[in-house]
C-alpha cells in the first residue's frame, strides 16, 4: 500500500480509494478494523514538498476497557500532514540547546524513494481516533471484581467491602475502645 510520488506530476490532485479490512496489514493492534476504509485526500506538490489533505472514514472493533466485551467505534477523522524527503531536515545548529516544537513540525514527516507508505498514515489516524479509555457505553457497569460477572448482562449477588488498609490501626484502636467502654455500662 504505497502512493508513488513520481506519478504525481500536477500541484494538485486528487487521491480516492478503499481498502478493505484484509488488505491492511495485521500486526498486533488494540483494535480490529471491521469496514472498508475510505481514505480520500488531495495530495498538494511544491517540487520535492508534498501535503496531504484528506479524510478517513471506517469502523475500528475495541475491547471495552472495564466489561472488556467488544465494541464498534465509528472512525471519520480529517488529517492535514507534510511530507519531505528523507534527508531534508535541516540540520541542529547546537544540539545542546533545547529546540522549540512548532506546529508544523508535529504533522511533518518524511517519505523514502519517491513512496509514501499508506498503511502506516492509515495506521497513525487509526491511534489518533483511539480514546485514552474505550468504553462500549458511558453506562457500562463493568465486571465484578469478586465474582467476574458481566454487571451489564447479569445481576450480581456479591457486596463488595473494602476496606482501606491504611486505616487498620484506627479500626483495631476503635474496637478496643468501644469493648473498654461496653463493660463499664
Amino acid at each position: 500500500m504505497r502512493l508513488e510520488l513520481s506519478h504525481i506530476r500536477r500541484p494538485e490532485t486528487e487521491f480516492a480509494k478503499v481498502f478493505q479490512p484484509a488488505d491492511l496489514p495485521a500486526g498486533d493492534e488494540e483494535y480490529r478494523v471491521t469496514a472498508p476504509v475510505d481514505l480520500r485526500m488531495v495530495i498538494h506538490k511544491d517540487h520535492d514538498r508534498f501535503r496531504l489533505v484528506g479524510t478517513v472514514k471506517t469502523a475500528l472493533e475495541l475491547a471495552c476497557s472495564r466489561c472488556l466485551e467488544p465494541f464498534v467505534l465509528p472512525v471519520d477523522r480529517e488529517f492535514d500532514l507534510r511530507y519531505l524527503p528523507h534527508g531534508a531536515a535541516e540540520p541542529e545548529e547546537d544540539a545542546d540547546e533545547e529546540a522549540e516544537v512548532e506546529e508544523d513540525d508535529v504533522a511533518m514527516t518524511f517519505y523514502h524513494d519517491e513512496q509514501i507508505d499508506l498503511s502506516e498514515l492509515l495506521r497513525e489516524q487509526f491511534y489518533l481516533t483511539l480514546p485514552m479509555k474505550p468504553l462500549c457505553s458511558d453506562g457500562c457497569r463493568g465486571i465484578c471484581p469478586q465474582c467476574g460477572t458481566n454487571r451489564n448482562t447479569a445481576p450480581c449477588d456479591c457486596h463488595p467491602q473494602w476496606e482501606d488498609p491504611r486505616m487498620a490501626g484506627l479500626k483495631t484502636l476503635l474496637k478496643r475502645a468501644a469493648e473498654g467502654t461496653e463493660g463499664t455500662d
